[in-house]
């Protein structure tokens, strides 16, 4: 009997798999701390015998040299990646053996990337499981626009071939295991749901069910942004990353803290929203350990800039630190567990900011106050309707244009509260008083702001 397990990178919405029999697996496409997959083999008494990657990843640091390196398993790779290591290249139709009666063979899926392949595990030569990495996701596919912005028609065509070839080769009730679509940016539109087969996505995936022309059209249309770390992930996989390094950072004490603030380093609280708008290290930034950390400091961090983490324990620390070195910011300057009062210099006192609602910012709207809305959501939220008078800067990018802020109190806002604290964690630092609405974006109609909605 086969196997396949999940492992899942939530805070990136990736998953990795590992598959195999009573004595031997594959992984595919690989975490970047692969200690989790090692763990997870040796609960299921396997040897790695292969390792696999769908294509050179746009959105996170592979594992699987690493990986290959430890197990001494054939390290898989399409033939197509321009890489720098050695690996075994894989071409469409590759069968590569993992136990007794259970084989992986390759099926060139170009779309995602020009290169891209899926996996599919066959069980005594009938498919039983499809890993399609970027390719075929749950209700939606992956995005064609991380290559080469020339290339992106051509791919987003490519896209859906690929998967009506899936779709034709294999039974209906194979399942569909791929690496994007749980959140991460790789994905061409949300994905809803965490299992799918092939005859689920028949009935149902707009790739599946749409002619080509009107795919591509819709496909292109509704691509979201591209966080900006991605730029730096291709070159890092293709390059072969080194392994991870998860020893404690060195402590800093309160006045390395200040040393480094000073020096126009980032130092990221990491506790929740709540706790840092009561009182923080002034200058300090606010992305919480139990938000979707890599992809957000990663996307606003200038690349290489050092980053010094303050949190409440050193095993938040930890988690944090492992959950960076996905996206290659891996070794922290520095750490520093405790509270505020642990972490200011002597004089020094907490800075803060209020939070409220909805509801209060219409409250005060109705007051007469001289308020300034930043809606820090991004273009294709804000393109469903926005706030009446707010001004429009995607969290990613407010660093950088903070000059076009009107004056006077900021109100910023989201669509939960997680990234309105970011922003206002920004804006606090540069000097502005700022509230940061911790609200469903839902409850600003119910408070009775007026929206604007546009026509699509």
């Amino acid at each position: 009997m086969f196997f396949v397990d999940a492992l899942e990178t939530a805070g990136l919405g990736n998953r990795s798999h590992l598959a195999g029999g009573t004595r031997a697996a594959v992984v595919v496409d690989p975490p970047r701390d692969i200690d989790r997959v090692l763990a997870e083999a040796a609960r299921r008494g396997v040897r790695i015998v292969a390792v696999a990657e769908t294509h050179v990843h746009n959105d996170y640091v592979s594992g699987g040299l690493e990986l290959a390196r430890l197990t001494g398993a054939r390290y898989l790779v399409p033939a197509g990646a321009e890489v720098a290591y050695a690996r075994v290249p894989v071409a469409d139709g590759h069968v590569e053996p993992v136990d007794e009666g259970l084989v992986l063979r390759a099926v060139a899926t170009p779309g995602h990337t020009p290169h891209h392949t899926s996996y599919v595990l066959e069980e005594a030569g009938r498919a039983v499981a499809a890993f399609t990495g970027g390719s075929l996701l749950i209700g939606s596919v992956g995005r064609p626009d991380l290559v080469e912005p020339r290339l992106t028609e051509e791919l987003a065509r490519a896209q859906h071939s690929s998967v009506h070839r899936l779709a034709t080769e294999l039974s209906d009730e194979v399942a569909v295991m791929p690496t994007h679509g749980f959140g991460s940016f790789c994905s061409s539109s949300r994905a809803d749901g965490t299992h799918s087969t092939i005859g689920t996505e028949k009935a149902s995936n707009p790739a599946l069910v749409q002619d080509v022309d009107s795919f591509v059209k819709e496909l292109l249309a509704g691509l979201d942004d591209v966080p900006a770390y991605y730029a730096h992930m291709g070159p890092a996989n293709a390059g072969g990353p080194a392994p991870v390094d998860l020893t404690a950072p060195r402590p800093a004490d309160a006045d390395e803290i200040a040393r480094r603030l000073a020096a126009g380093e980032w130092v990221v609280d990491l506790r929740n929203r709540v706790a840092f708008a009561a009182g923080h290290v002034a200058g300090s930034l606010n992305f919480e350990a139990d938000g979707q950390l890599a992809t957000y400091l990663a996307w606003m961090i200038p690349w290489g800039r050092p980053v010094t983490l303050l949190a409440e324990s050193a095993e938040v620390v930890g988690r944090a630190q492992r959950e960076l070195t996905r996206v290659g910011i891996d070794r922290p300057a520095a750490a520093a567990v405790g509270g505020p009062a642990d972490w200011l210099a002597d004089g020094a006192r907490p800075a803060s900011f209020p939070r409220g609602a909805f509801a209060d910012l219409a409250a005060a709207r109705a007051r007469g106050e001289d308020v300034v809305v930043v809606d820090v959501r991004r273009d294709g939220e804000r393109a469903d309707g926005w706030i009446e008078g707010s001004v429009h800067l995607p969290v990613h990018q407010l660093h950088r244009r903070l000059a076009e802020v009107p004056d006077g109190k900021v109100w910023v806002h989201c669509a939960g509260g997680m990234r309105a604290a970011i922003a206002a964690s920004v804006l606090d630092a540069a000097g502005r008083e700022v509230v940061a609405v911790d609200d469903a974006y839902a409850a600003a109609a119910e408070a009775g702001l007026s929206l604007i909605t546009r026509e699509r």
